[in-house]
């Protein structure tokens, strides 16, 4: 995967640049009589000034390779940054970190991305001072993925909620490390601490693990300990807390209006518990708290939320990385030019993804110039990043190998894992008649139809058809029927006419509004009379829409990939308990002051027994 002798050379101008000797094994790299900080101040005195500038920024870059990118790839790369590809990206603005995502075309397959990741590490120790890169992404699996199959994919953070299992949180975190380590990836920003108790959140959700903050707390101290068991440094995300939002930071600068005791009772545990756990990064939020800051000034912005509470207050001395500084909910109020050198004054260390890194690099640079931001500020930063590379052992050696991609990435005992897991957050909500679990003697013939989202990784469903497959595997005979999250009347009409002679219909909802025409398409198909199952594949608010609408049972599964729609299937066809519990509650839809199903409800089957294969 890589030229062996090309790789000593970088590893011993690595070492010999940080005074690290390059050891076999798990053996520390030390050198006799020095400390590990020691040893890192001394690589940063020998850095430029220009190298220091760029250990700050994390950025983006085409392609599937360091040096050999499509040419669509390269264009893209010319057009945005300014350079050819990503070993040109290194050379010129001396990076500190890579981060991968699907449409940039960093993420093919396991020994592409493997390569990718080799390629970058060369790189950077082929630089006049020698150091790796930590290469991030965000893979918080559930809706939120960038590494697709075949490597595992593991329910997202709602669904672990559901489960409740802090062992099985830890479990699906050290899977998904252990891969991603060996795909060369060493940063993941994840787990999301976020504590979701807005419904109408539109970009967390279900990446939150619910809205109970102790729970929360105790998920997201279960999947630090499981990432780093992995081997990568996993990123709590959003200090100081994106879960009660109506507004998408993306796209628009939020506002929580929480008091500063709200907040420390609401927001602030999951974020104490990572500290606690040893977190090696946090990553900030677009979002203005005015009770902890009057200036509204976004988090990523200020000094009293960085510095001053999780600094000094919540005792966090490890690694802040701002949100993507793309992003409209930081780029509103000050221009892309002055909002690097805000953050960095603020107590940030590393930049996330700049719109513009020619003039975000050079901001930073003329700031120290000017002495606006002194150089030993960001040399604190540096060596919070320096250390975090140490601990990663990417001084002795950040290069993987195709023989670890292959002993490691999804493995069936990681997918066997993963099958178990999802099976455990599945909610069933509604049971009327007690319907499910459906027999195949009276109720063989099945209709799936519904919404199809695209994969959030690219490479699995569409979710009907991922459904119709798994009740085929399980001995039904299904049909497969995409009617969309607003289905026409013609695509209605269709779906009825469909059901004529099925036993039963799987209606999968996305997100179901009071307009949504998923209220009809379910109102037609139970005026057939043939049984009506919904599973809301997102967020689980979906029931308190169809209300009224005839259905006879009702499921959650909180994310719409392959693992959790095979689980679901199982669930329905009896193959599995539904052991989820909702880790929110469900408001009712005409009166949003009342719970219509709380935290903790979920229904079990009585008598349950696993039908005879």
């Amino acid at each position: 995967m890589h030229h062996r002798t090309s790789r000593r050379t970088l590893l011993t101008a690595a070492a010999a640049a940080t005074g690290v000797v390059a050891l076999p094994g798990a053996a520390q790299a030390v050198t006799a009589g020095t400390s590990p900080d020691s040893r890192l101040k001394r690589l940063i005195a020998r850095m430029s000034l220009e190298e220091k500038v760029g250990q700050l920024f994390v950025m983006r870059v085409y392609g599937h390779s360091a040096t050999e990118p499509d040419q669509a790839d390269i264009d893209a790369n010319l057009d945005e940054i300014g350079v050819r590809d990503a070993a040109e990206l290194i050379s010129t603005y001396h990076v500190g970190g890579i981060i991968y995502f699907t449409w940039a075309h960093n993420t093919r397959d396991p020994h592409q991305i493997a390569k990718l990741s080799n390629g970058i590490q060369r790189a950077g120790l082929a630089g006049r001072t020698p150091l790796p890169l930590l290469v991030s992404t965000d893979q918080e699996h559930g809706i939120v993925c960038r590494v697709g199959e075949p490597a595992t994919l593991l329910p997202g953070a709602m669904a672990l909620g559901a489960g409740g299992s802090r062992s099985d949180a830890r479990a699906a975190a050290r899977i998904a490390g252990a891969e991603l380590a060996a795909l060369g990836i060493n940063q993941n920003y994840a787990p999301d601490a976020d504590v979701n108790v807005n419904p109408a959140n539109p970009v967390i959700g279900v990446r939150s693990f619910g809205s109970d903050p102790e729970s929360v707390a105790g998920l997201v101290t279960a999947q630090v300990k499981g990432y780093r068991s992995g081997g990568v440094a996993p990123t709590v995300k959003h200090f100081p807390g994106h879960g009660d939002t109506s507004t998408d930071s993306h796209t628009g600068l939020p506002v929580i209006e929480h008091t500063r005791e709200q907040w420390s009772e609401l927001d602030a545990p999951p974020f104490r518990a990572a500290v606690a756990a040893g977190i090696d990064s946090i990553m900030t939020a677009h979002i203005v708290v005015p009770a902890l800051d009057p200036s509204e000034d976004p988090a990523t912005l200020s000094r009293p939320i960085l510095t001053g509470i999780l600094r000094e207050e919540l005792g966090y001395d490890g690694v802040v990385v701002t949100d993507a500084l793309g992003m409209e909910g930081v780029r509103s109020k000050y221009g892309d030019e002055r909002v690097p050198v805000l953050a960095l004054l603020a107590g940030v260390d590393q930049l996330l993804n700049p719109p513009d890194l020619k003039v975000a690099w050079n901001a930073v640079l003329d700031a120290v110039k000017s002495g606006e931001i002194s150089e030993a500020r960001i040399e604190e930063s540096i060596l919070r990043i320096l250390r975090l590379k140490n601990r990663l052992g990417l001084f002795r050696d950040p290069y993987v190998t195709r023989r670890g991609v292959d002993r490691t990435v999804g493995v069936r005992a990681h997918r066997a894992e993963a099958d178990r897991i999802a099976e455990r957050t599945t909610t069933l909500l509604t049971n009327s008649g007690a319907l499910l679990p459906l027999s195949r003697r009276s109720h063989r013939k099945l209709l799936v139809v519904g919404a199809d989202p695209a994969s959030p990784s690219g490479t699995t469903g569409p979710p009907t058809s991922t459904l119709a497959a798994a009740f085929d595997e399980l001995g039904f005979t299904a049909t497969a029927l995409s009617t969309g999250t607003a289905p026409t009347q013609a695509q209605i009409d269709a779906a009825v006419a469909a059901a004529d002679g099925k036993d039963a219909v799987i209606v999968g909802t996305y997100n179901v509004t009071a307009t949504s025409t998923q209220r009809t398409l379910v109102s037609a198909l139970a005026a057939t009379g043939v049984p009506v199952i919904t599973l809301a594949i997102r967020d689980p608010y979906d029931i308190a829409q169809l209300a009224g609408t005839g259905h006879a049972a009702s499921l959650a599964t909180y994310s719409w990939t392959d693992v959790e729609l095979r689980a679901a299937a199982r669930v329905i066809a009896g193959r599995a308990r539904p052991e989820g519990r909702l880790p929110v509650p469900v408001q009712r839809a005409d009166a949003p002051a009342q719970a219509l199903y709380p935290v903790g409800y979920g229904l079990s089957y009585r008598s349950y027994a696993p039908p005879s294969t």
